[in-house]
């Protein structure tokens, strides 16, 4: 109750353009969560193989790995607003048009355009909210935008799953409801473009810039380059510690539909609940992610999250229990997502203002490379070794990815103790 009345009181101190995006994303998010559990089923449904879901996961990452660079060198020099709205509009088109594609090629042209139309919200997102928040603030802020993230796709993947089931009642076939409720969310994202042209023009912070220049040198041109290089060494390493998480994510959480489906052979309103339920555990963990912030550091918060939820991924890929398998699906959904919004933290206070936007262009590269490479790896080892050892052996295989991403991740960003304590003032702040 504490978390949440703080939450609240937190919500009414927000900015006006801080509100409007949040009621934006909202309408996003709800879109993103619908195709997020219906669309691999819907294509299931068509009578494709698992190799074409693994196909179509591929392809829109790959398109969105594409596009985020030129994206986050555009967002550093033009309006946040306008390709947020953009984002928006043409995100909820795609969607919209995939909702009835039922062939081959249209199908991949489609998860093509929906992975281009994507980079714009992952990638501008968090330099939009760095914009408009002080560096006192940041930390919460990223919390509440990954918080209402996750709840808007409760409501998505929640909804579409139980408007299918309940339209399947109603004696709609299986792959009309699932195309209704697609078209539903397609027509949520598209909406979110109108509170977007509400947002006003921010002038650009520089303060971490400046920080980084001693004052009385402030004026000498020679001071700017090493910023530059400070900038682009952290860049690398976010860059390559989220190439590592996207690897491991990328055989696992795809696909989590399928693998409730194929193993337990539970409904399409069962595997919504499971999946949303999961998001709300994840909203919890972030709202209570800066307290472990402010008592152990941010980066090692981040590698607590993480190796804590591996014995909850493990045990999800060997067990024929469903109660087991929802109870740790459920800790390590919590587990893994609660540390993005400190990682979002630390990356911008790392980065200087001028590099924010292609510094999470870059991570987010990474992190949908791993997504797009890993499809067909996943989509072999299940029609090789089956539906248990298959998913077995991709757990597994997440599992030490995440070992690995998160020993790289403390060795690159480990603090002093001194660096800790000030990140710490800076959270109570």
């Amino acid at each position: 109750m504490h978390v949440l009345h703080a939450a609240a009181a937190g919500w009414r101190q927000l900015g006006r353009n801080i509100r409007l995006f949040f009621l934006a994303n909202v309408l996003y998010q709800i879109g993103t969560g619908m195709f997020s559990v219906l669309y691999n089923l819907y294509i299931q449904a068509l009578g494709y193989q698992d190799t074409m879901n693994g196909t179509i996961v591929s392809v829109q990452s790959l398109a969105t790995a594409l596009v985020f660079i030129p994206i986050g060198l555009i967002a550093d020099r033009v309006s946040h607003k306008l390709l947020l709205s953009l984002g928006a509009m043409l995100t909820g088109l795609s969607f919209m048009g995939r909702a009835f594609a039922g062939d081959e090629s249209g199908l991949v042209l489609l998860a093509v355009a929906a992975g281009l139309f994507a980079a714009f919200f992952q990638v501008i997102a968090v330099p939009f909210l760095a914009e408009n928040t002080s560096k006192a603030q940041r930390l919460k802020i990223f919390s509440y935008h990954f918080s209402l993230v996750l709840a808007a796709q409760v409501l998505g993947s929640s909804g579409g799953g139980l408007l299918a089931d309940l339209l399947q009642q109603t004696g709609m076939s299986k792959i009309h409801s699932l195309q209704t409720a697609l078209f539903v969310g397609g027509a949520s994202s598209l909406l979110a473009f109108i509170p977007l042209l509400f947002v006003t023009k921010t002038v650009r912070k520089k303060e971490q810039t400046e920080a980084a220049i001693p004052k009385e040198s402030a004026e000498q041109p020679v001071k700017i380059p090493v910023q530059a290089k400070e900038d682009w060494k952290a860049i690398l390493k976010f860059t390559l510690a989220q190439l590592i998480v996207g690897t491991g994510s990328g055989l696992v959480v795809p696909y989590l539909n399928l693998y409730f489906t194929n193993r337990f052979a539970v409904s399409l309103t069962a595997v919504g609940i499971l999946i949303s339920l999961g998001q709300v555990m994840t909203i919890v963990s972030m709202l209570i992610g800066p307290t472990l912030a402010r008592r152990v550091g941010p980066v090692k918060a981040v590698v607590l999250f993480q190796m804590m939820s591996l014995p909850f991924l493990l045990l999800t890929g060997f067990t024929n229990l469903f109660v087991v398998a929802s109870i740790t699906f459920l800790f390590r959904q919590a587990l893994m997502n609660a540390a993005n919004p400190i990682q979002s933290s630390i990356m911008v206070d790392r980065v200087s203002d001028a590099r924010r936007g292609i510094a999470n262009s870059m991570t987010q590269t990474a992190f949908m490379l791993g997504w797009a490479t890993m499809g067909p790896v996943q989509s072999f080892l299940l029609t090789t070794y089956g539906t248990y050892w298959g998913y077995a052996i991709t757990f597994s295989m997440t599992g030490v990815l995440y070992i690995s991403a998160s020993a790289i991740y403390y060795f690159m960003f480990k603090e002093s103790k001194t660096a800790a304590q000030k990140a710490a003032v800076s959270v109570q702040q």
